[in-house]
């Protein structure tokens, strides 16, 4: 018999499962919008030049790709020596900024100059499946394009933070960076430019192997034992943002790196007031992998928690692989998976009504019509309503929605049709009343106790 488990890395998800997930994304969606987001969804699938060269050379090794159907994929196997490109031109969507960067190069000139979207859907990665870590997970991200302003770094930093704040969490800091500081930190600590790329990678991975296990692949990727420490000592956190801002003004003497530093600190002050700013923390070491980022980085992190809740930054540059026309944009994306496991974890879940307020349970001998007539006016007044589907024995049926956790039974036999004057039944106390169709909808709304007969 083959397997009924799902692929390695991805999830079944049952009725339970699903309510948590939508009561999630509702959450998030309704901060998104309160702030001005539109919503946007796009194709699963995407054609591989659009998604390769985005990611840098780790994040194109991760991307699943479809191989070619029928004629034009025997053509490829022919070849003596097939490569990637002669097997695949498609591949699953491996995140959701780079399609929103095609879809702004694409319908640029029907969109807002200064686009405000969010999106909410599933990316896949060829990675090694872990706990919180899936190959198949949802992303939320909410992304501005169109303006260089700092304001909207301000605008998806707080409405990220936001979001968090109203799902429950508090002990959350936005980890904040500058991959200019980034770029003149390797140039400080005498880091050829060509292995800028490989020092960024490694850098990236400082939460996850540690300084020595940073140093000894730096020096893997062929930088200088020396430059490799300089590089750390430079990434190590001052203890607290002003500290921070001042330490690294003295060590960064590039006029870039200056400016830089000044966008940070400008950032700092547009928050003050507003949701993120209580929970930014400067973070000199954040590197953030993917390679398009231009500007401020950013990634929500905890002591709570090992990894990250999500992430982003500025990426002015990616549009413009997709059009002669250069579009700045910034986004921060926040990871589903992570997040739903973490309030798993804590039992931060609100009581969610997973099943029906009622089941009608119809006793033999009596008339269907009249007992479908009734679960649809209930329906329609607002009442959520299971039909038991046979009519058998009423203990049978009684059993089956105390076994669903459904509060009452609405018990049908020829007479309750005969008078219109319906049993209704308490499962949880026992408690019996014959309503009338009117009474029976107003006990029936939800958090109202059935009144007596």
């Amino acid at each position: 018999m083959p397997s009924t488990k799902p692929p390695s890395g991805t999830r079944d998800y049952l009725p339970e499962t699903v309510a948590k997930r939508r009561y999630v994304v509702a959450k998030i969606e309704n901060v998104f919008q309160r702030y001005g987001f539109l919503p946007l969804e796009t194709p699963a699938i995407e054609n591989l030049t659009t998604l390769l060269g985005k990611y840098g050379e780790e994040g194109d090794q991760l991307l699943f790709r479809l191989l070619h159907r029928g004629d034009k994929l025997t053509r490829a196997l022919e070849k003596q020596a097939p490569e990637a490109e002669d097997l695949a031109e498609l591949g699953l969507r491996y995140d959701l900024t780079v399609p929103l960067a095609r879809v702004v190069a694409q319908y640029g000139n029907s969109l807002p100059r200064m686009f405000k979207r969010y999106q909410i859907q599933p990316v896949w990665r060829a990675d090694r499946p872990a706990k919180g870590r899936f190959r198949e997970f949802y992303q939320c991200d909410v992304d501005l394009t169109g303006t260089t302003s700092l304001l909207a770094e301000a605008e998806v930093m707080n409405a990220v933070s936001s979001a968090l704040l109203e799902l429950g969490f508090s002990n959350f800091s936005i980890a904040l960076n500058h991959r200019v500081i980034l770029r003149s930190m390797i140039g400080t600590a005498g880091i050829d430019p060509g292995l800028e790329a490989s020092a960024l990678i490694a850098i990236d991975k400082l939460d996850k192997i540690g300084v020595d296990g940073v140093q000894a692949e730096l020096t893997q990727r062929g930088i200088a034992e020396e430059s490799a420490q300089g590089l750390l000592a430079l990434t190590s956190a001052a203890a607290d943002n002003h500290s921070a801002l001042e330490t690294l003004r003295g060590q960064l003497w590039q006029p870039e790196a200056q400016q830089a530093l000044n966008e940070l600190e400008t950032l700092l002050s547009l928050t003050g007031d507003a949701p993120a700013g209580s929970h930014i923390r400067l973070a000199p070491a954040l590197a953030r992998g993917l390679s398009y980022y231009t500007g401020p980085i950013f990634e929500v992190v905890s002591t709570d928690f090992s990894g990250s809740l999500g992430g982003g930054g500025r990426y002015d540059n990616l549009v413009g692989m997709f059009s002669n026309k250069q579009v700045p944009a910034v986004g921060f994306s926040l990871g589903l998976e992570r997040i739903l496991l973490l309030m798993e974890e804590r039992d931060m879940f609100p009581a969610l009504q997973l099943t029906a307020r009622v089941m009608v349970c119809v006793l033999p001998d009596t008339p269907l019509p009249p007992a479908v007539g009734l679960a649809s006016r209930l329906r329609q007044a607002g009442v959520t309503v299971e039909v038991y589907p046979e009519q058998s024995r009423l203990k049978r049926q009684l059993s089956a929605a105390a076994a669903q956790q459904i509060p009452y039974a609405l018990i049908l036999g020829p007479d309750e049709v005969e008078r219109q004057r319906y049993t209704l039944k308490n499962l949880a106390t026992g408690e019996q009343q014959a309503l009338g169709e009117g009474d029976l909808i107003a006990a029936l709304q939800p958090k109202t106790p059935p009144q007596a007969a």
